[in-house]
């Protein structure tokens, strides 16, 4: 189930605001300290992930599914990346993770009842295992709600393979815009997203608390969010729209609750920001999750339904190859919370210039990959303008599909 978060929801994320050295050898290298390992570079950026463009009022959107973990030589976008950044006005995230009120709204300390409460006793030997597991300092993570300690816990598994939250699409494509002098734009906030996480009850919670640790337990985790990572970095829309068949993750109610809950019941605000924004007269890069993009209730399909035409850019899987472009500055450190969840003043990142758009063109159609509902089923194809109609989708599209 954690698998979904890393993809759906950046709160993975919040394992950069604190800082987890290598306290044993056995321990990961830290993000940065993995960049000086032998046959780690940074490399000329190579297009990854899914991207389509967006087409109303005369003016151009795109939509970018992201995933909320990444490699170090995924820091430079790729060329098709860059020119979609570079004709944008506005950079529209699910959170700022660098915004300072962000930053303390993540980091905020619990409710000390509820801490007592949900984690005492076995799961609390669990969750102690399991931060000695992750190289976790006693304590670091202890005042956090438990399903950020969690969540936090997931998103680090994968730094045995080299993906760390630090160097998540997110995070970079923040970088990036700051560089550019492009204004970032939040489509929602942390409290919200920590209300799906949770479900609203303390129950629900103490229930994803206990899947999670199954989970981390069993060592499954870091092969899923390994394949997770291969499928968006080859663009693999077809086997994103497949997630439903392959991540094991929908096999009990709570989990089926979670994923309406981080999707579905999310996407709707999601596309209304999105196309607030456009209509006020910018042209929009909107990246969030890659799971957020598939399905009868995927962004593409509801940015149709709002009189959009939506482009496949990059939806087939395929051998991308890098082409030669200016440095691009590397994450400078996100902003800081001390051990106890206190929050302290946040590091401004570098100011530098934003790589200019390879000469490749970013906007050219490739072949739309096939949608799938949750549970797996492809959509149907938009053909003549309109889209065809989904028991589950929104109402028909006003606008149209391009193949």
């Amino acid at each position: 189930m954690r698998i979904l978060r890393i993809l759906a929801a950046p709160l993975c994320g919040i394992a950069f605001l604190f800082t987890f050295g290598a306290a044993r050898a056995a321990c990961p290298p830290s993000a940065i300290a993995s960049l000086e390992k032998p046959g780690v570079v940074v490399r000329n950026g190579i297009d990854r992930g899914v991207l389509w463009r967006i087409e109303r009022d005369g003016r151009t959107s795109w939509l970018y599914g992201t995933i909320h973990i990444g490699r170090g030589d995924w820091v430079r976008p790729g060329p098709t990346i860059q020119k979609a950044l570079a004709q944008s006005d506005t950079v529209a995230l699910e959170l700022d993770m660098r915004d300072e009120a962000t930053a303390r709204a993540m980091a905020r300390p619990a409710d000390p009842e509820l801490l007592a409460r949900m984690l005492s006793g076995e799961r609390a030997r669990r969750l102690e295992r399991q931060n000695s597991e992750a190289c976790v300092p006693p304590g670091s993570l202890s005042k956090l709600q438990p399903i950020l300690q969690v969540t936090a816990l997931a998103g680090l598994v994968g730094r045995a393979d080299g993906l760390y939250p630090e160097f998540g699409v997110d995070e970079t494509l923040a970088v990036a815009a700051r560089n550019g002098n492009k204004p970032i734009v939040a489509l929602e906030n942390a409290a919200d997203q920590l209300k799906v996480l949770t479900g609203g009850s303390e129950s629900e919670e103490a229930e994803q608390v206990d899947a999670a640790l199954d989970e981390l337990e069993s060592g499954k985790l870091r092969g899923q969010i390994k394949e997770l990572a291969e499928v968006w970095a080859r663009s693999d829309a077809a086997r994103l729209a497949r997630y439903p068949e392959w991540c094991d993750c929908l096999n009990t109610p709570a989990e089926q609750r979670l994923l309406k809950r981080l999707l579905d019941d999310r996407n709707p605000n999601l596309a209304d920001g999105i196309e607030r924004l456009h209509a006020g007269g910018k042209g929009v890069f909107a990246a969030v999750g890659a799971l957020h993009m598939i399905g009868p209730q995927g962004l593409p399909t509801l940015m149709a339904a709002r009189g959009f035409t939506v482009t496949p850019v990059l939806t087939s899987a395929q051998e991308q190859t890098a082409q030669p472009m200016p440095a691009l500055a590397a994450p400078s450190p996100a902003p800081r919370a001390v051990r106890g969840g206190k929050a302290v003043k946040a590091v401004k990142g570098q100011r530098g210039k934003a790589a200019p758009a390879a000469a490749a063109r970013g906007g050219k159609s490739a072949k739309a990959a096939p949608a799938a509902s949750r549970g797996g089923a492809r959509a149907p194809a938009k053909t003549a303008g309109k889209a065809a109609p989904s028991k589950a989708a929104a109402p028909a599209a006003k606008g149209k599909v391009r193949r």
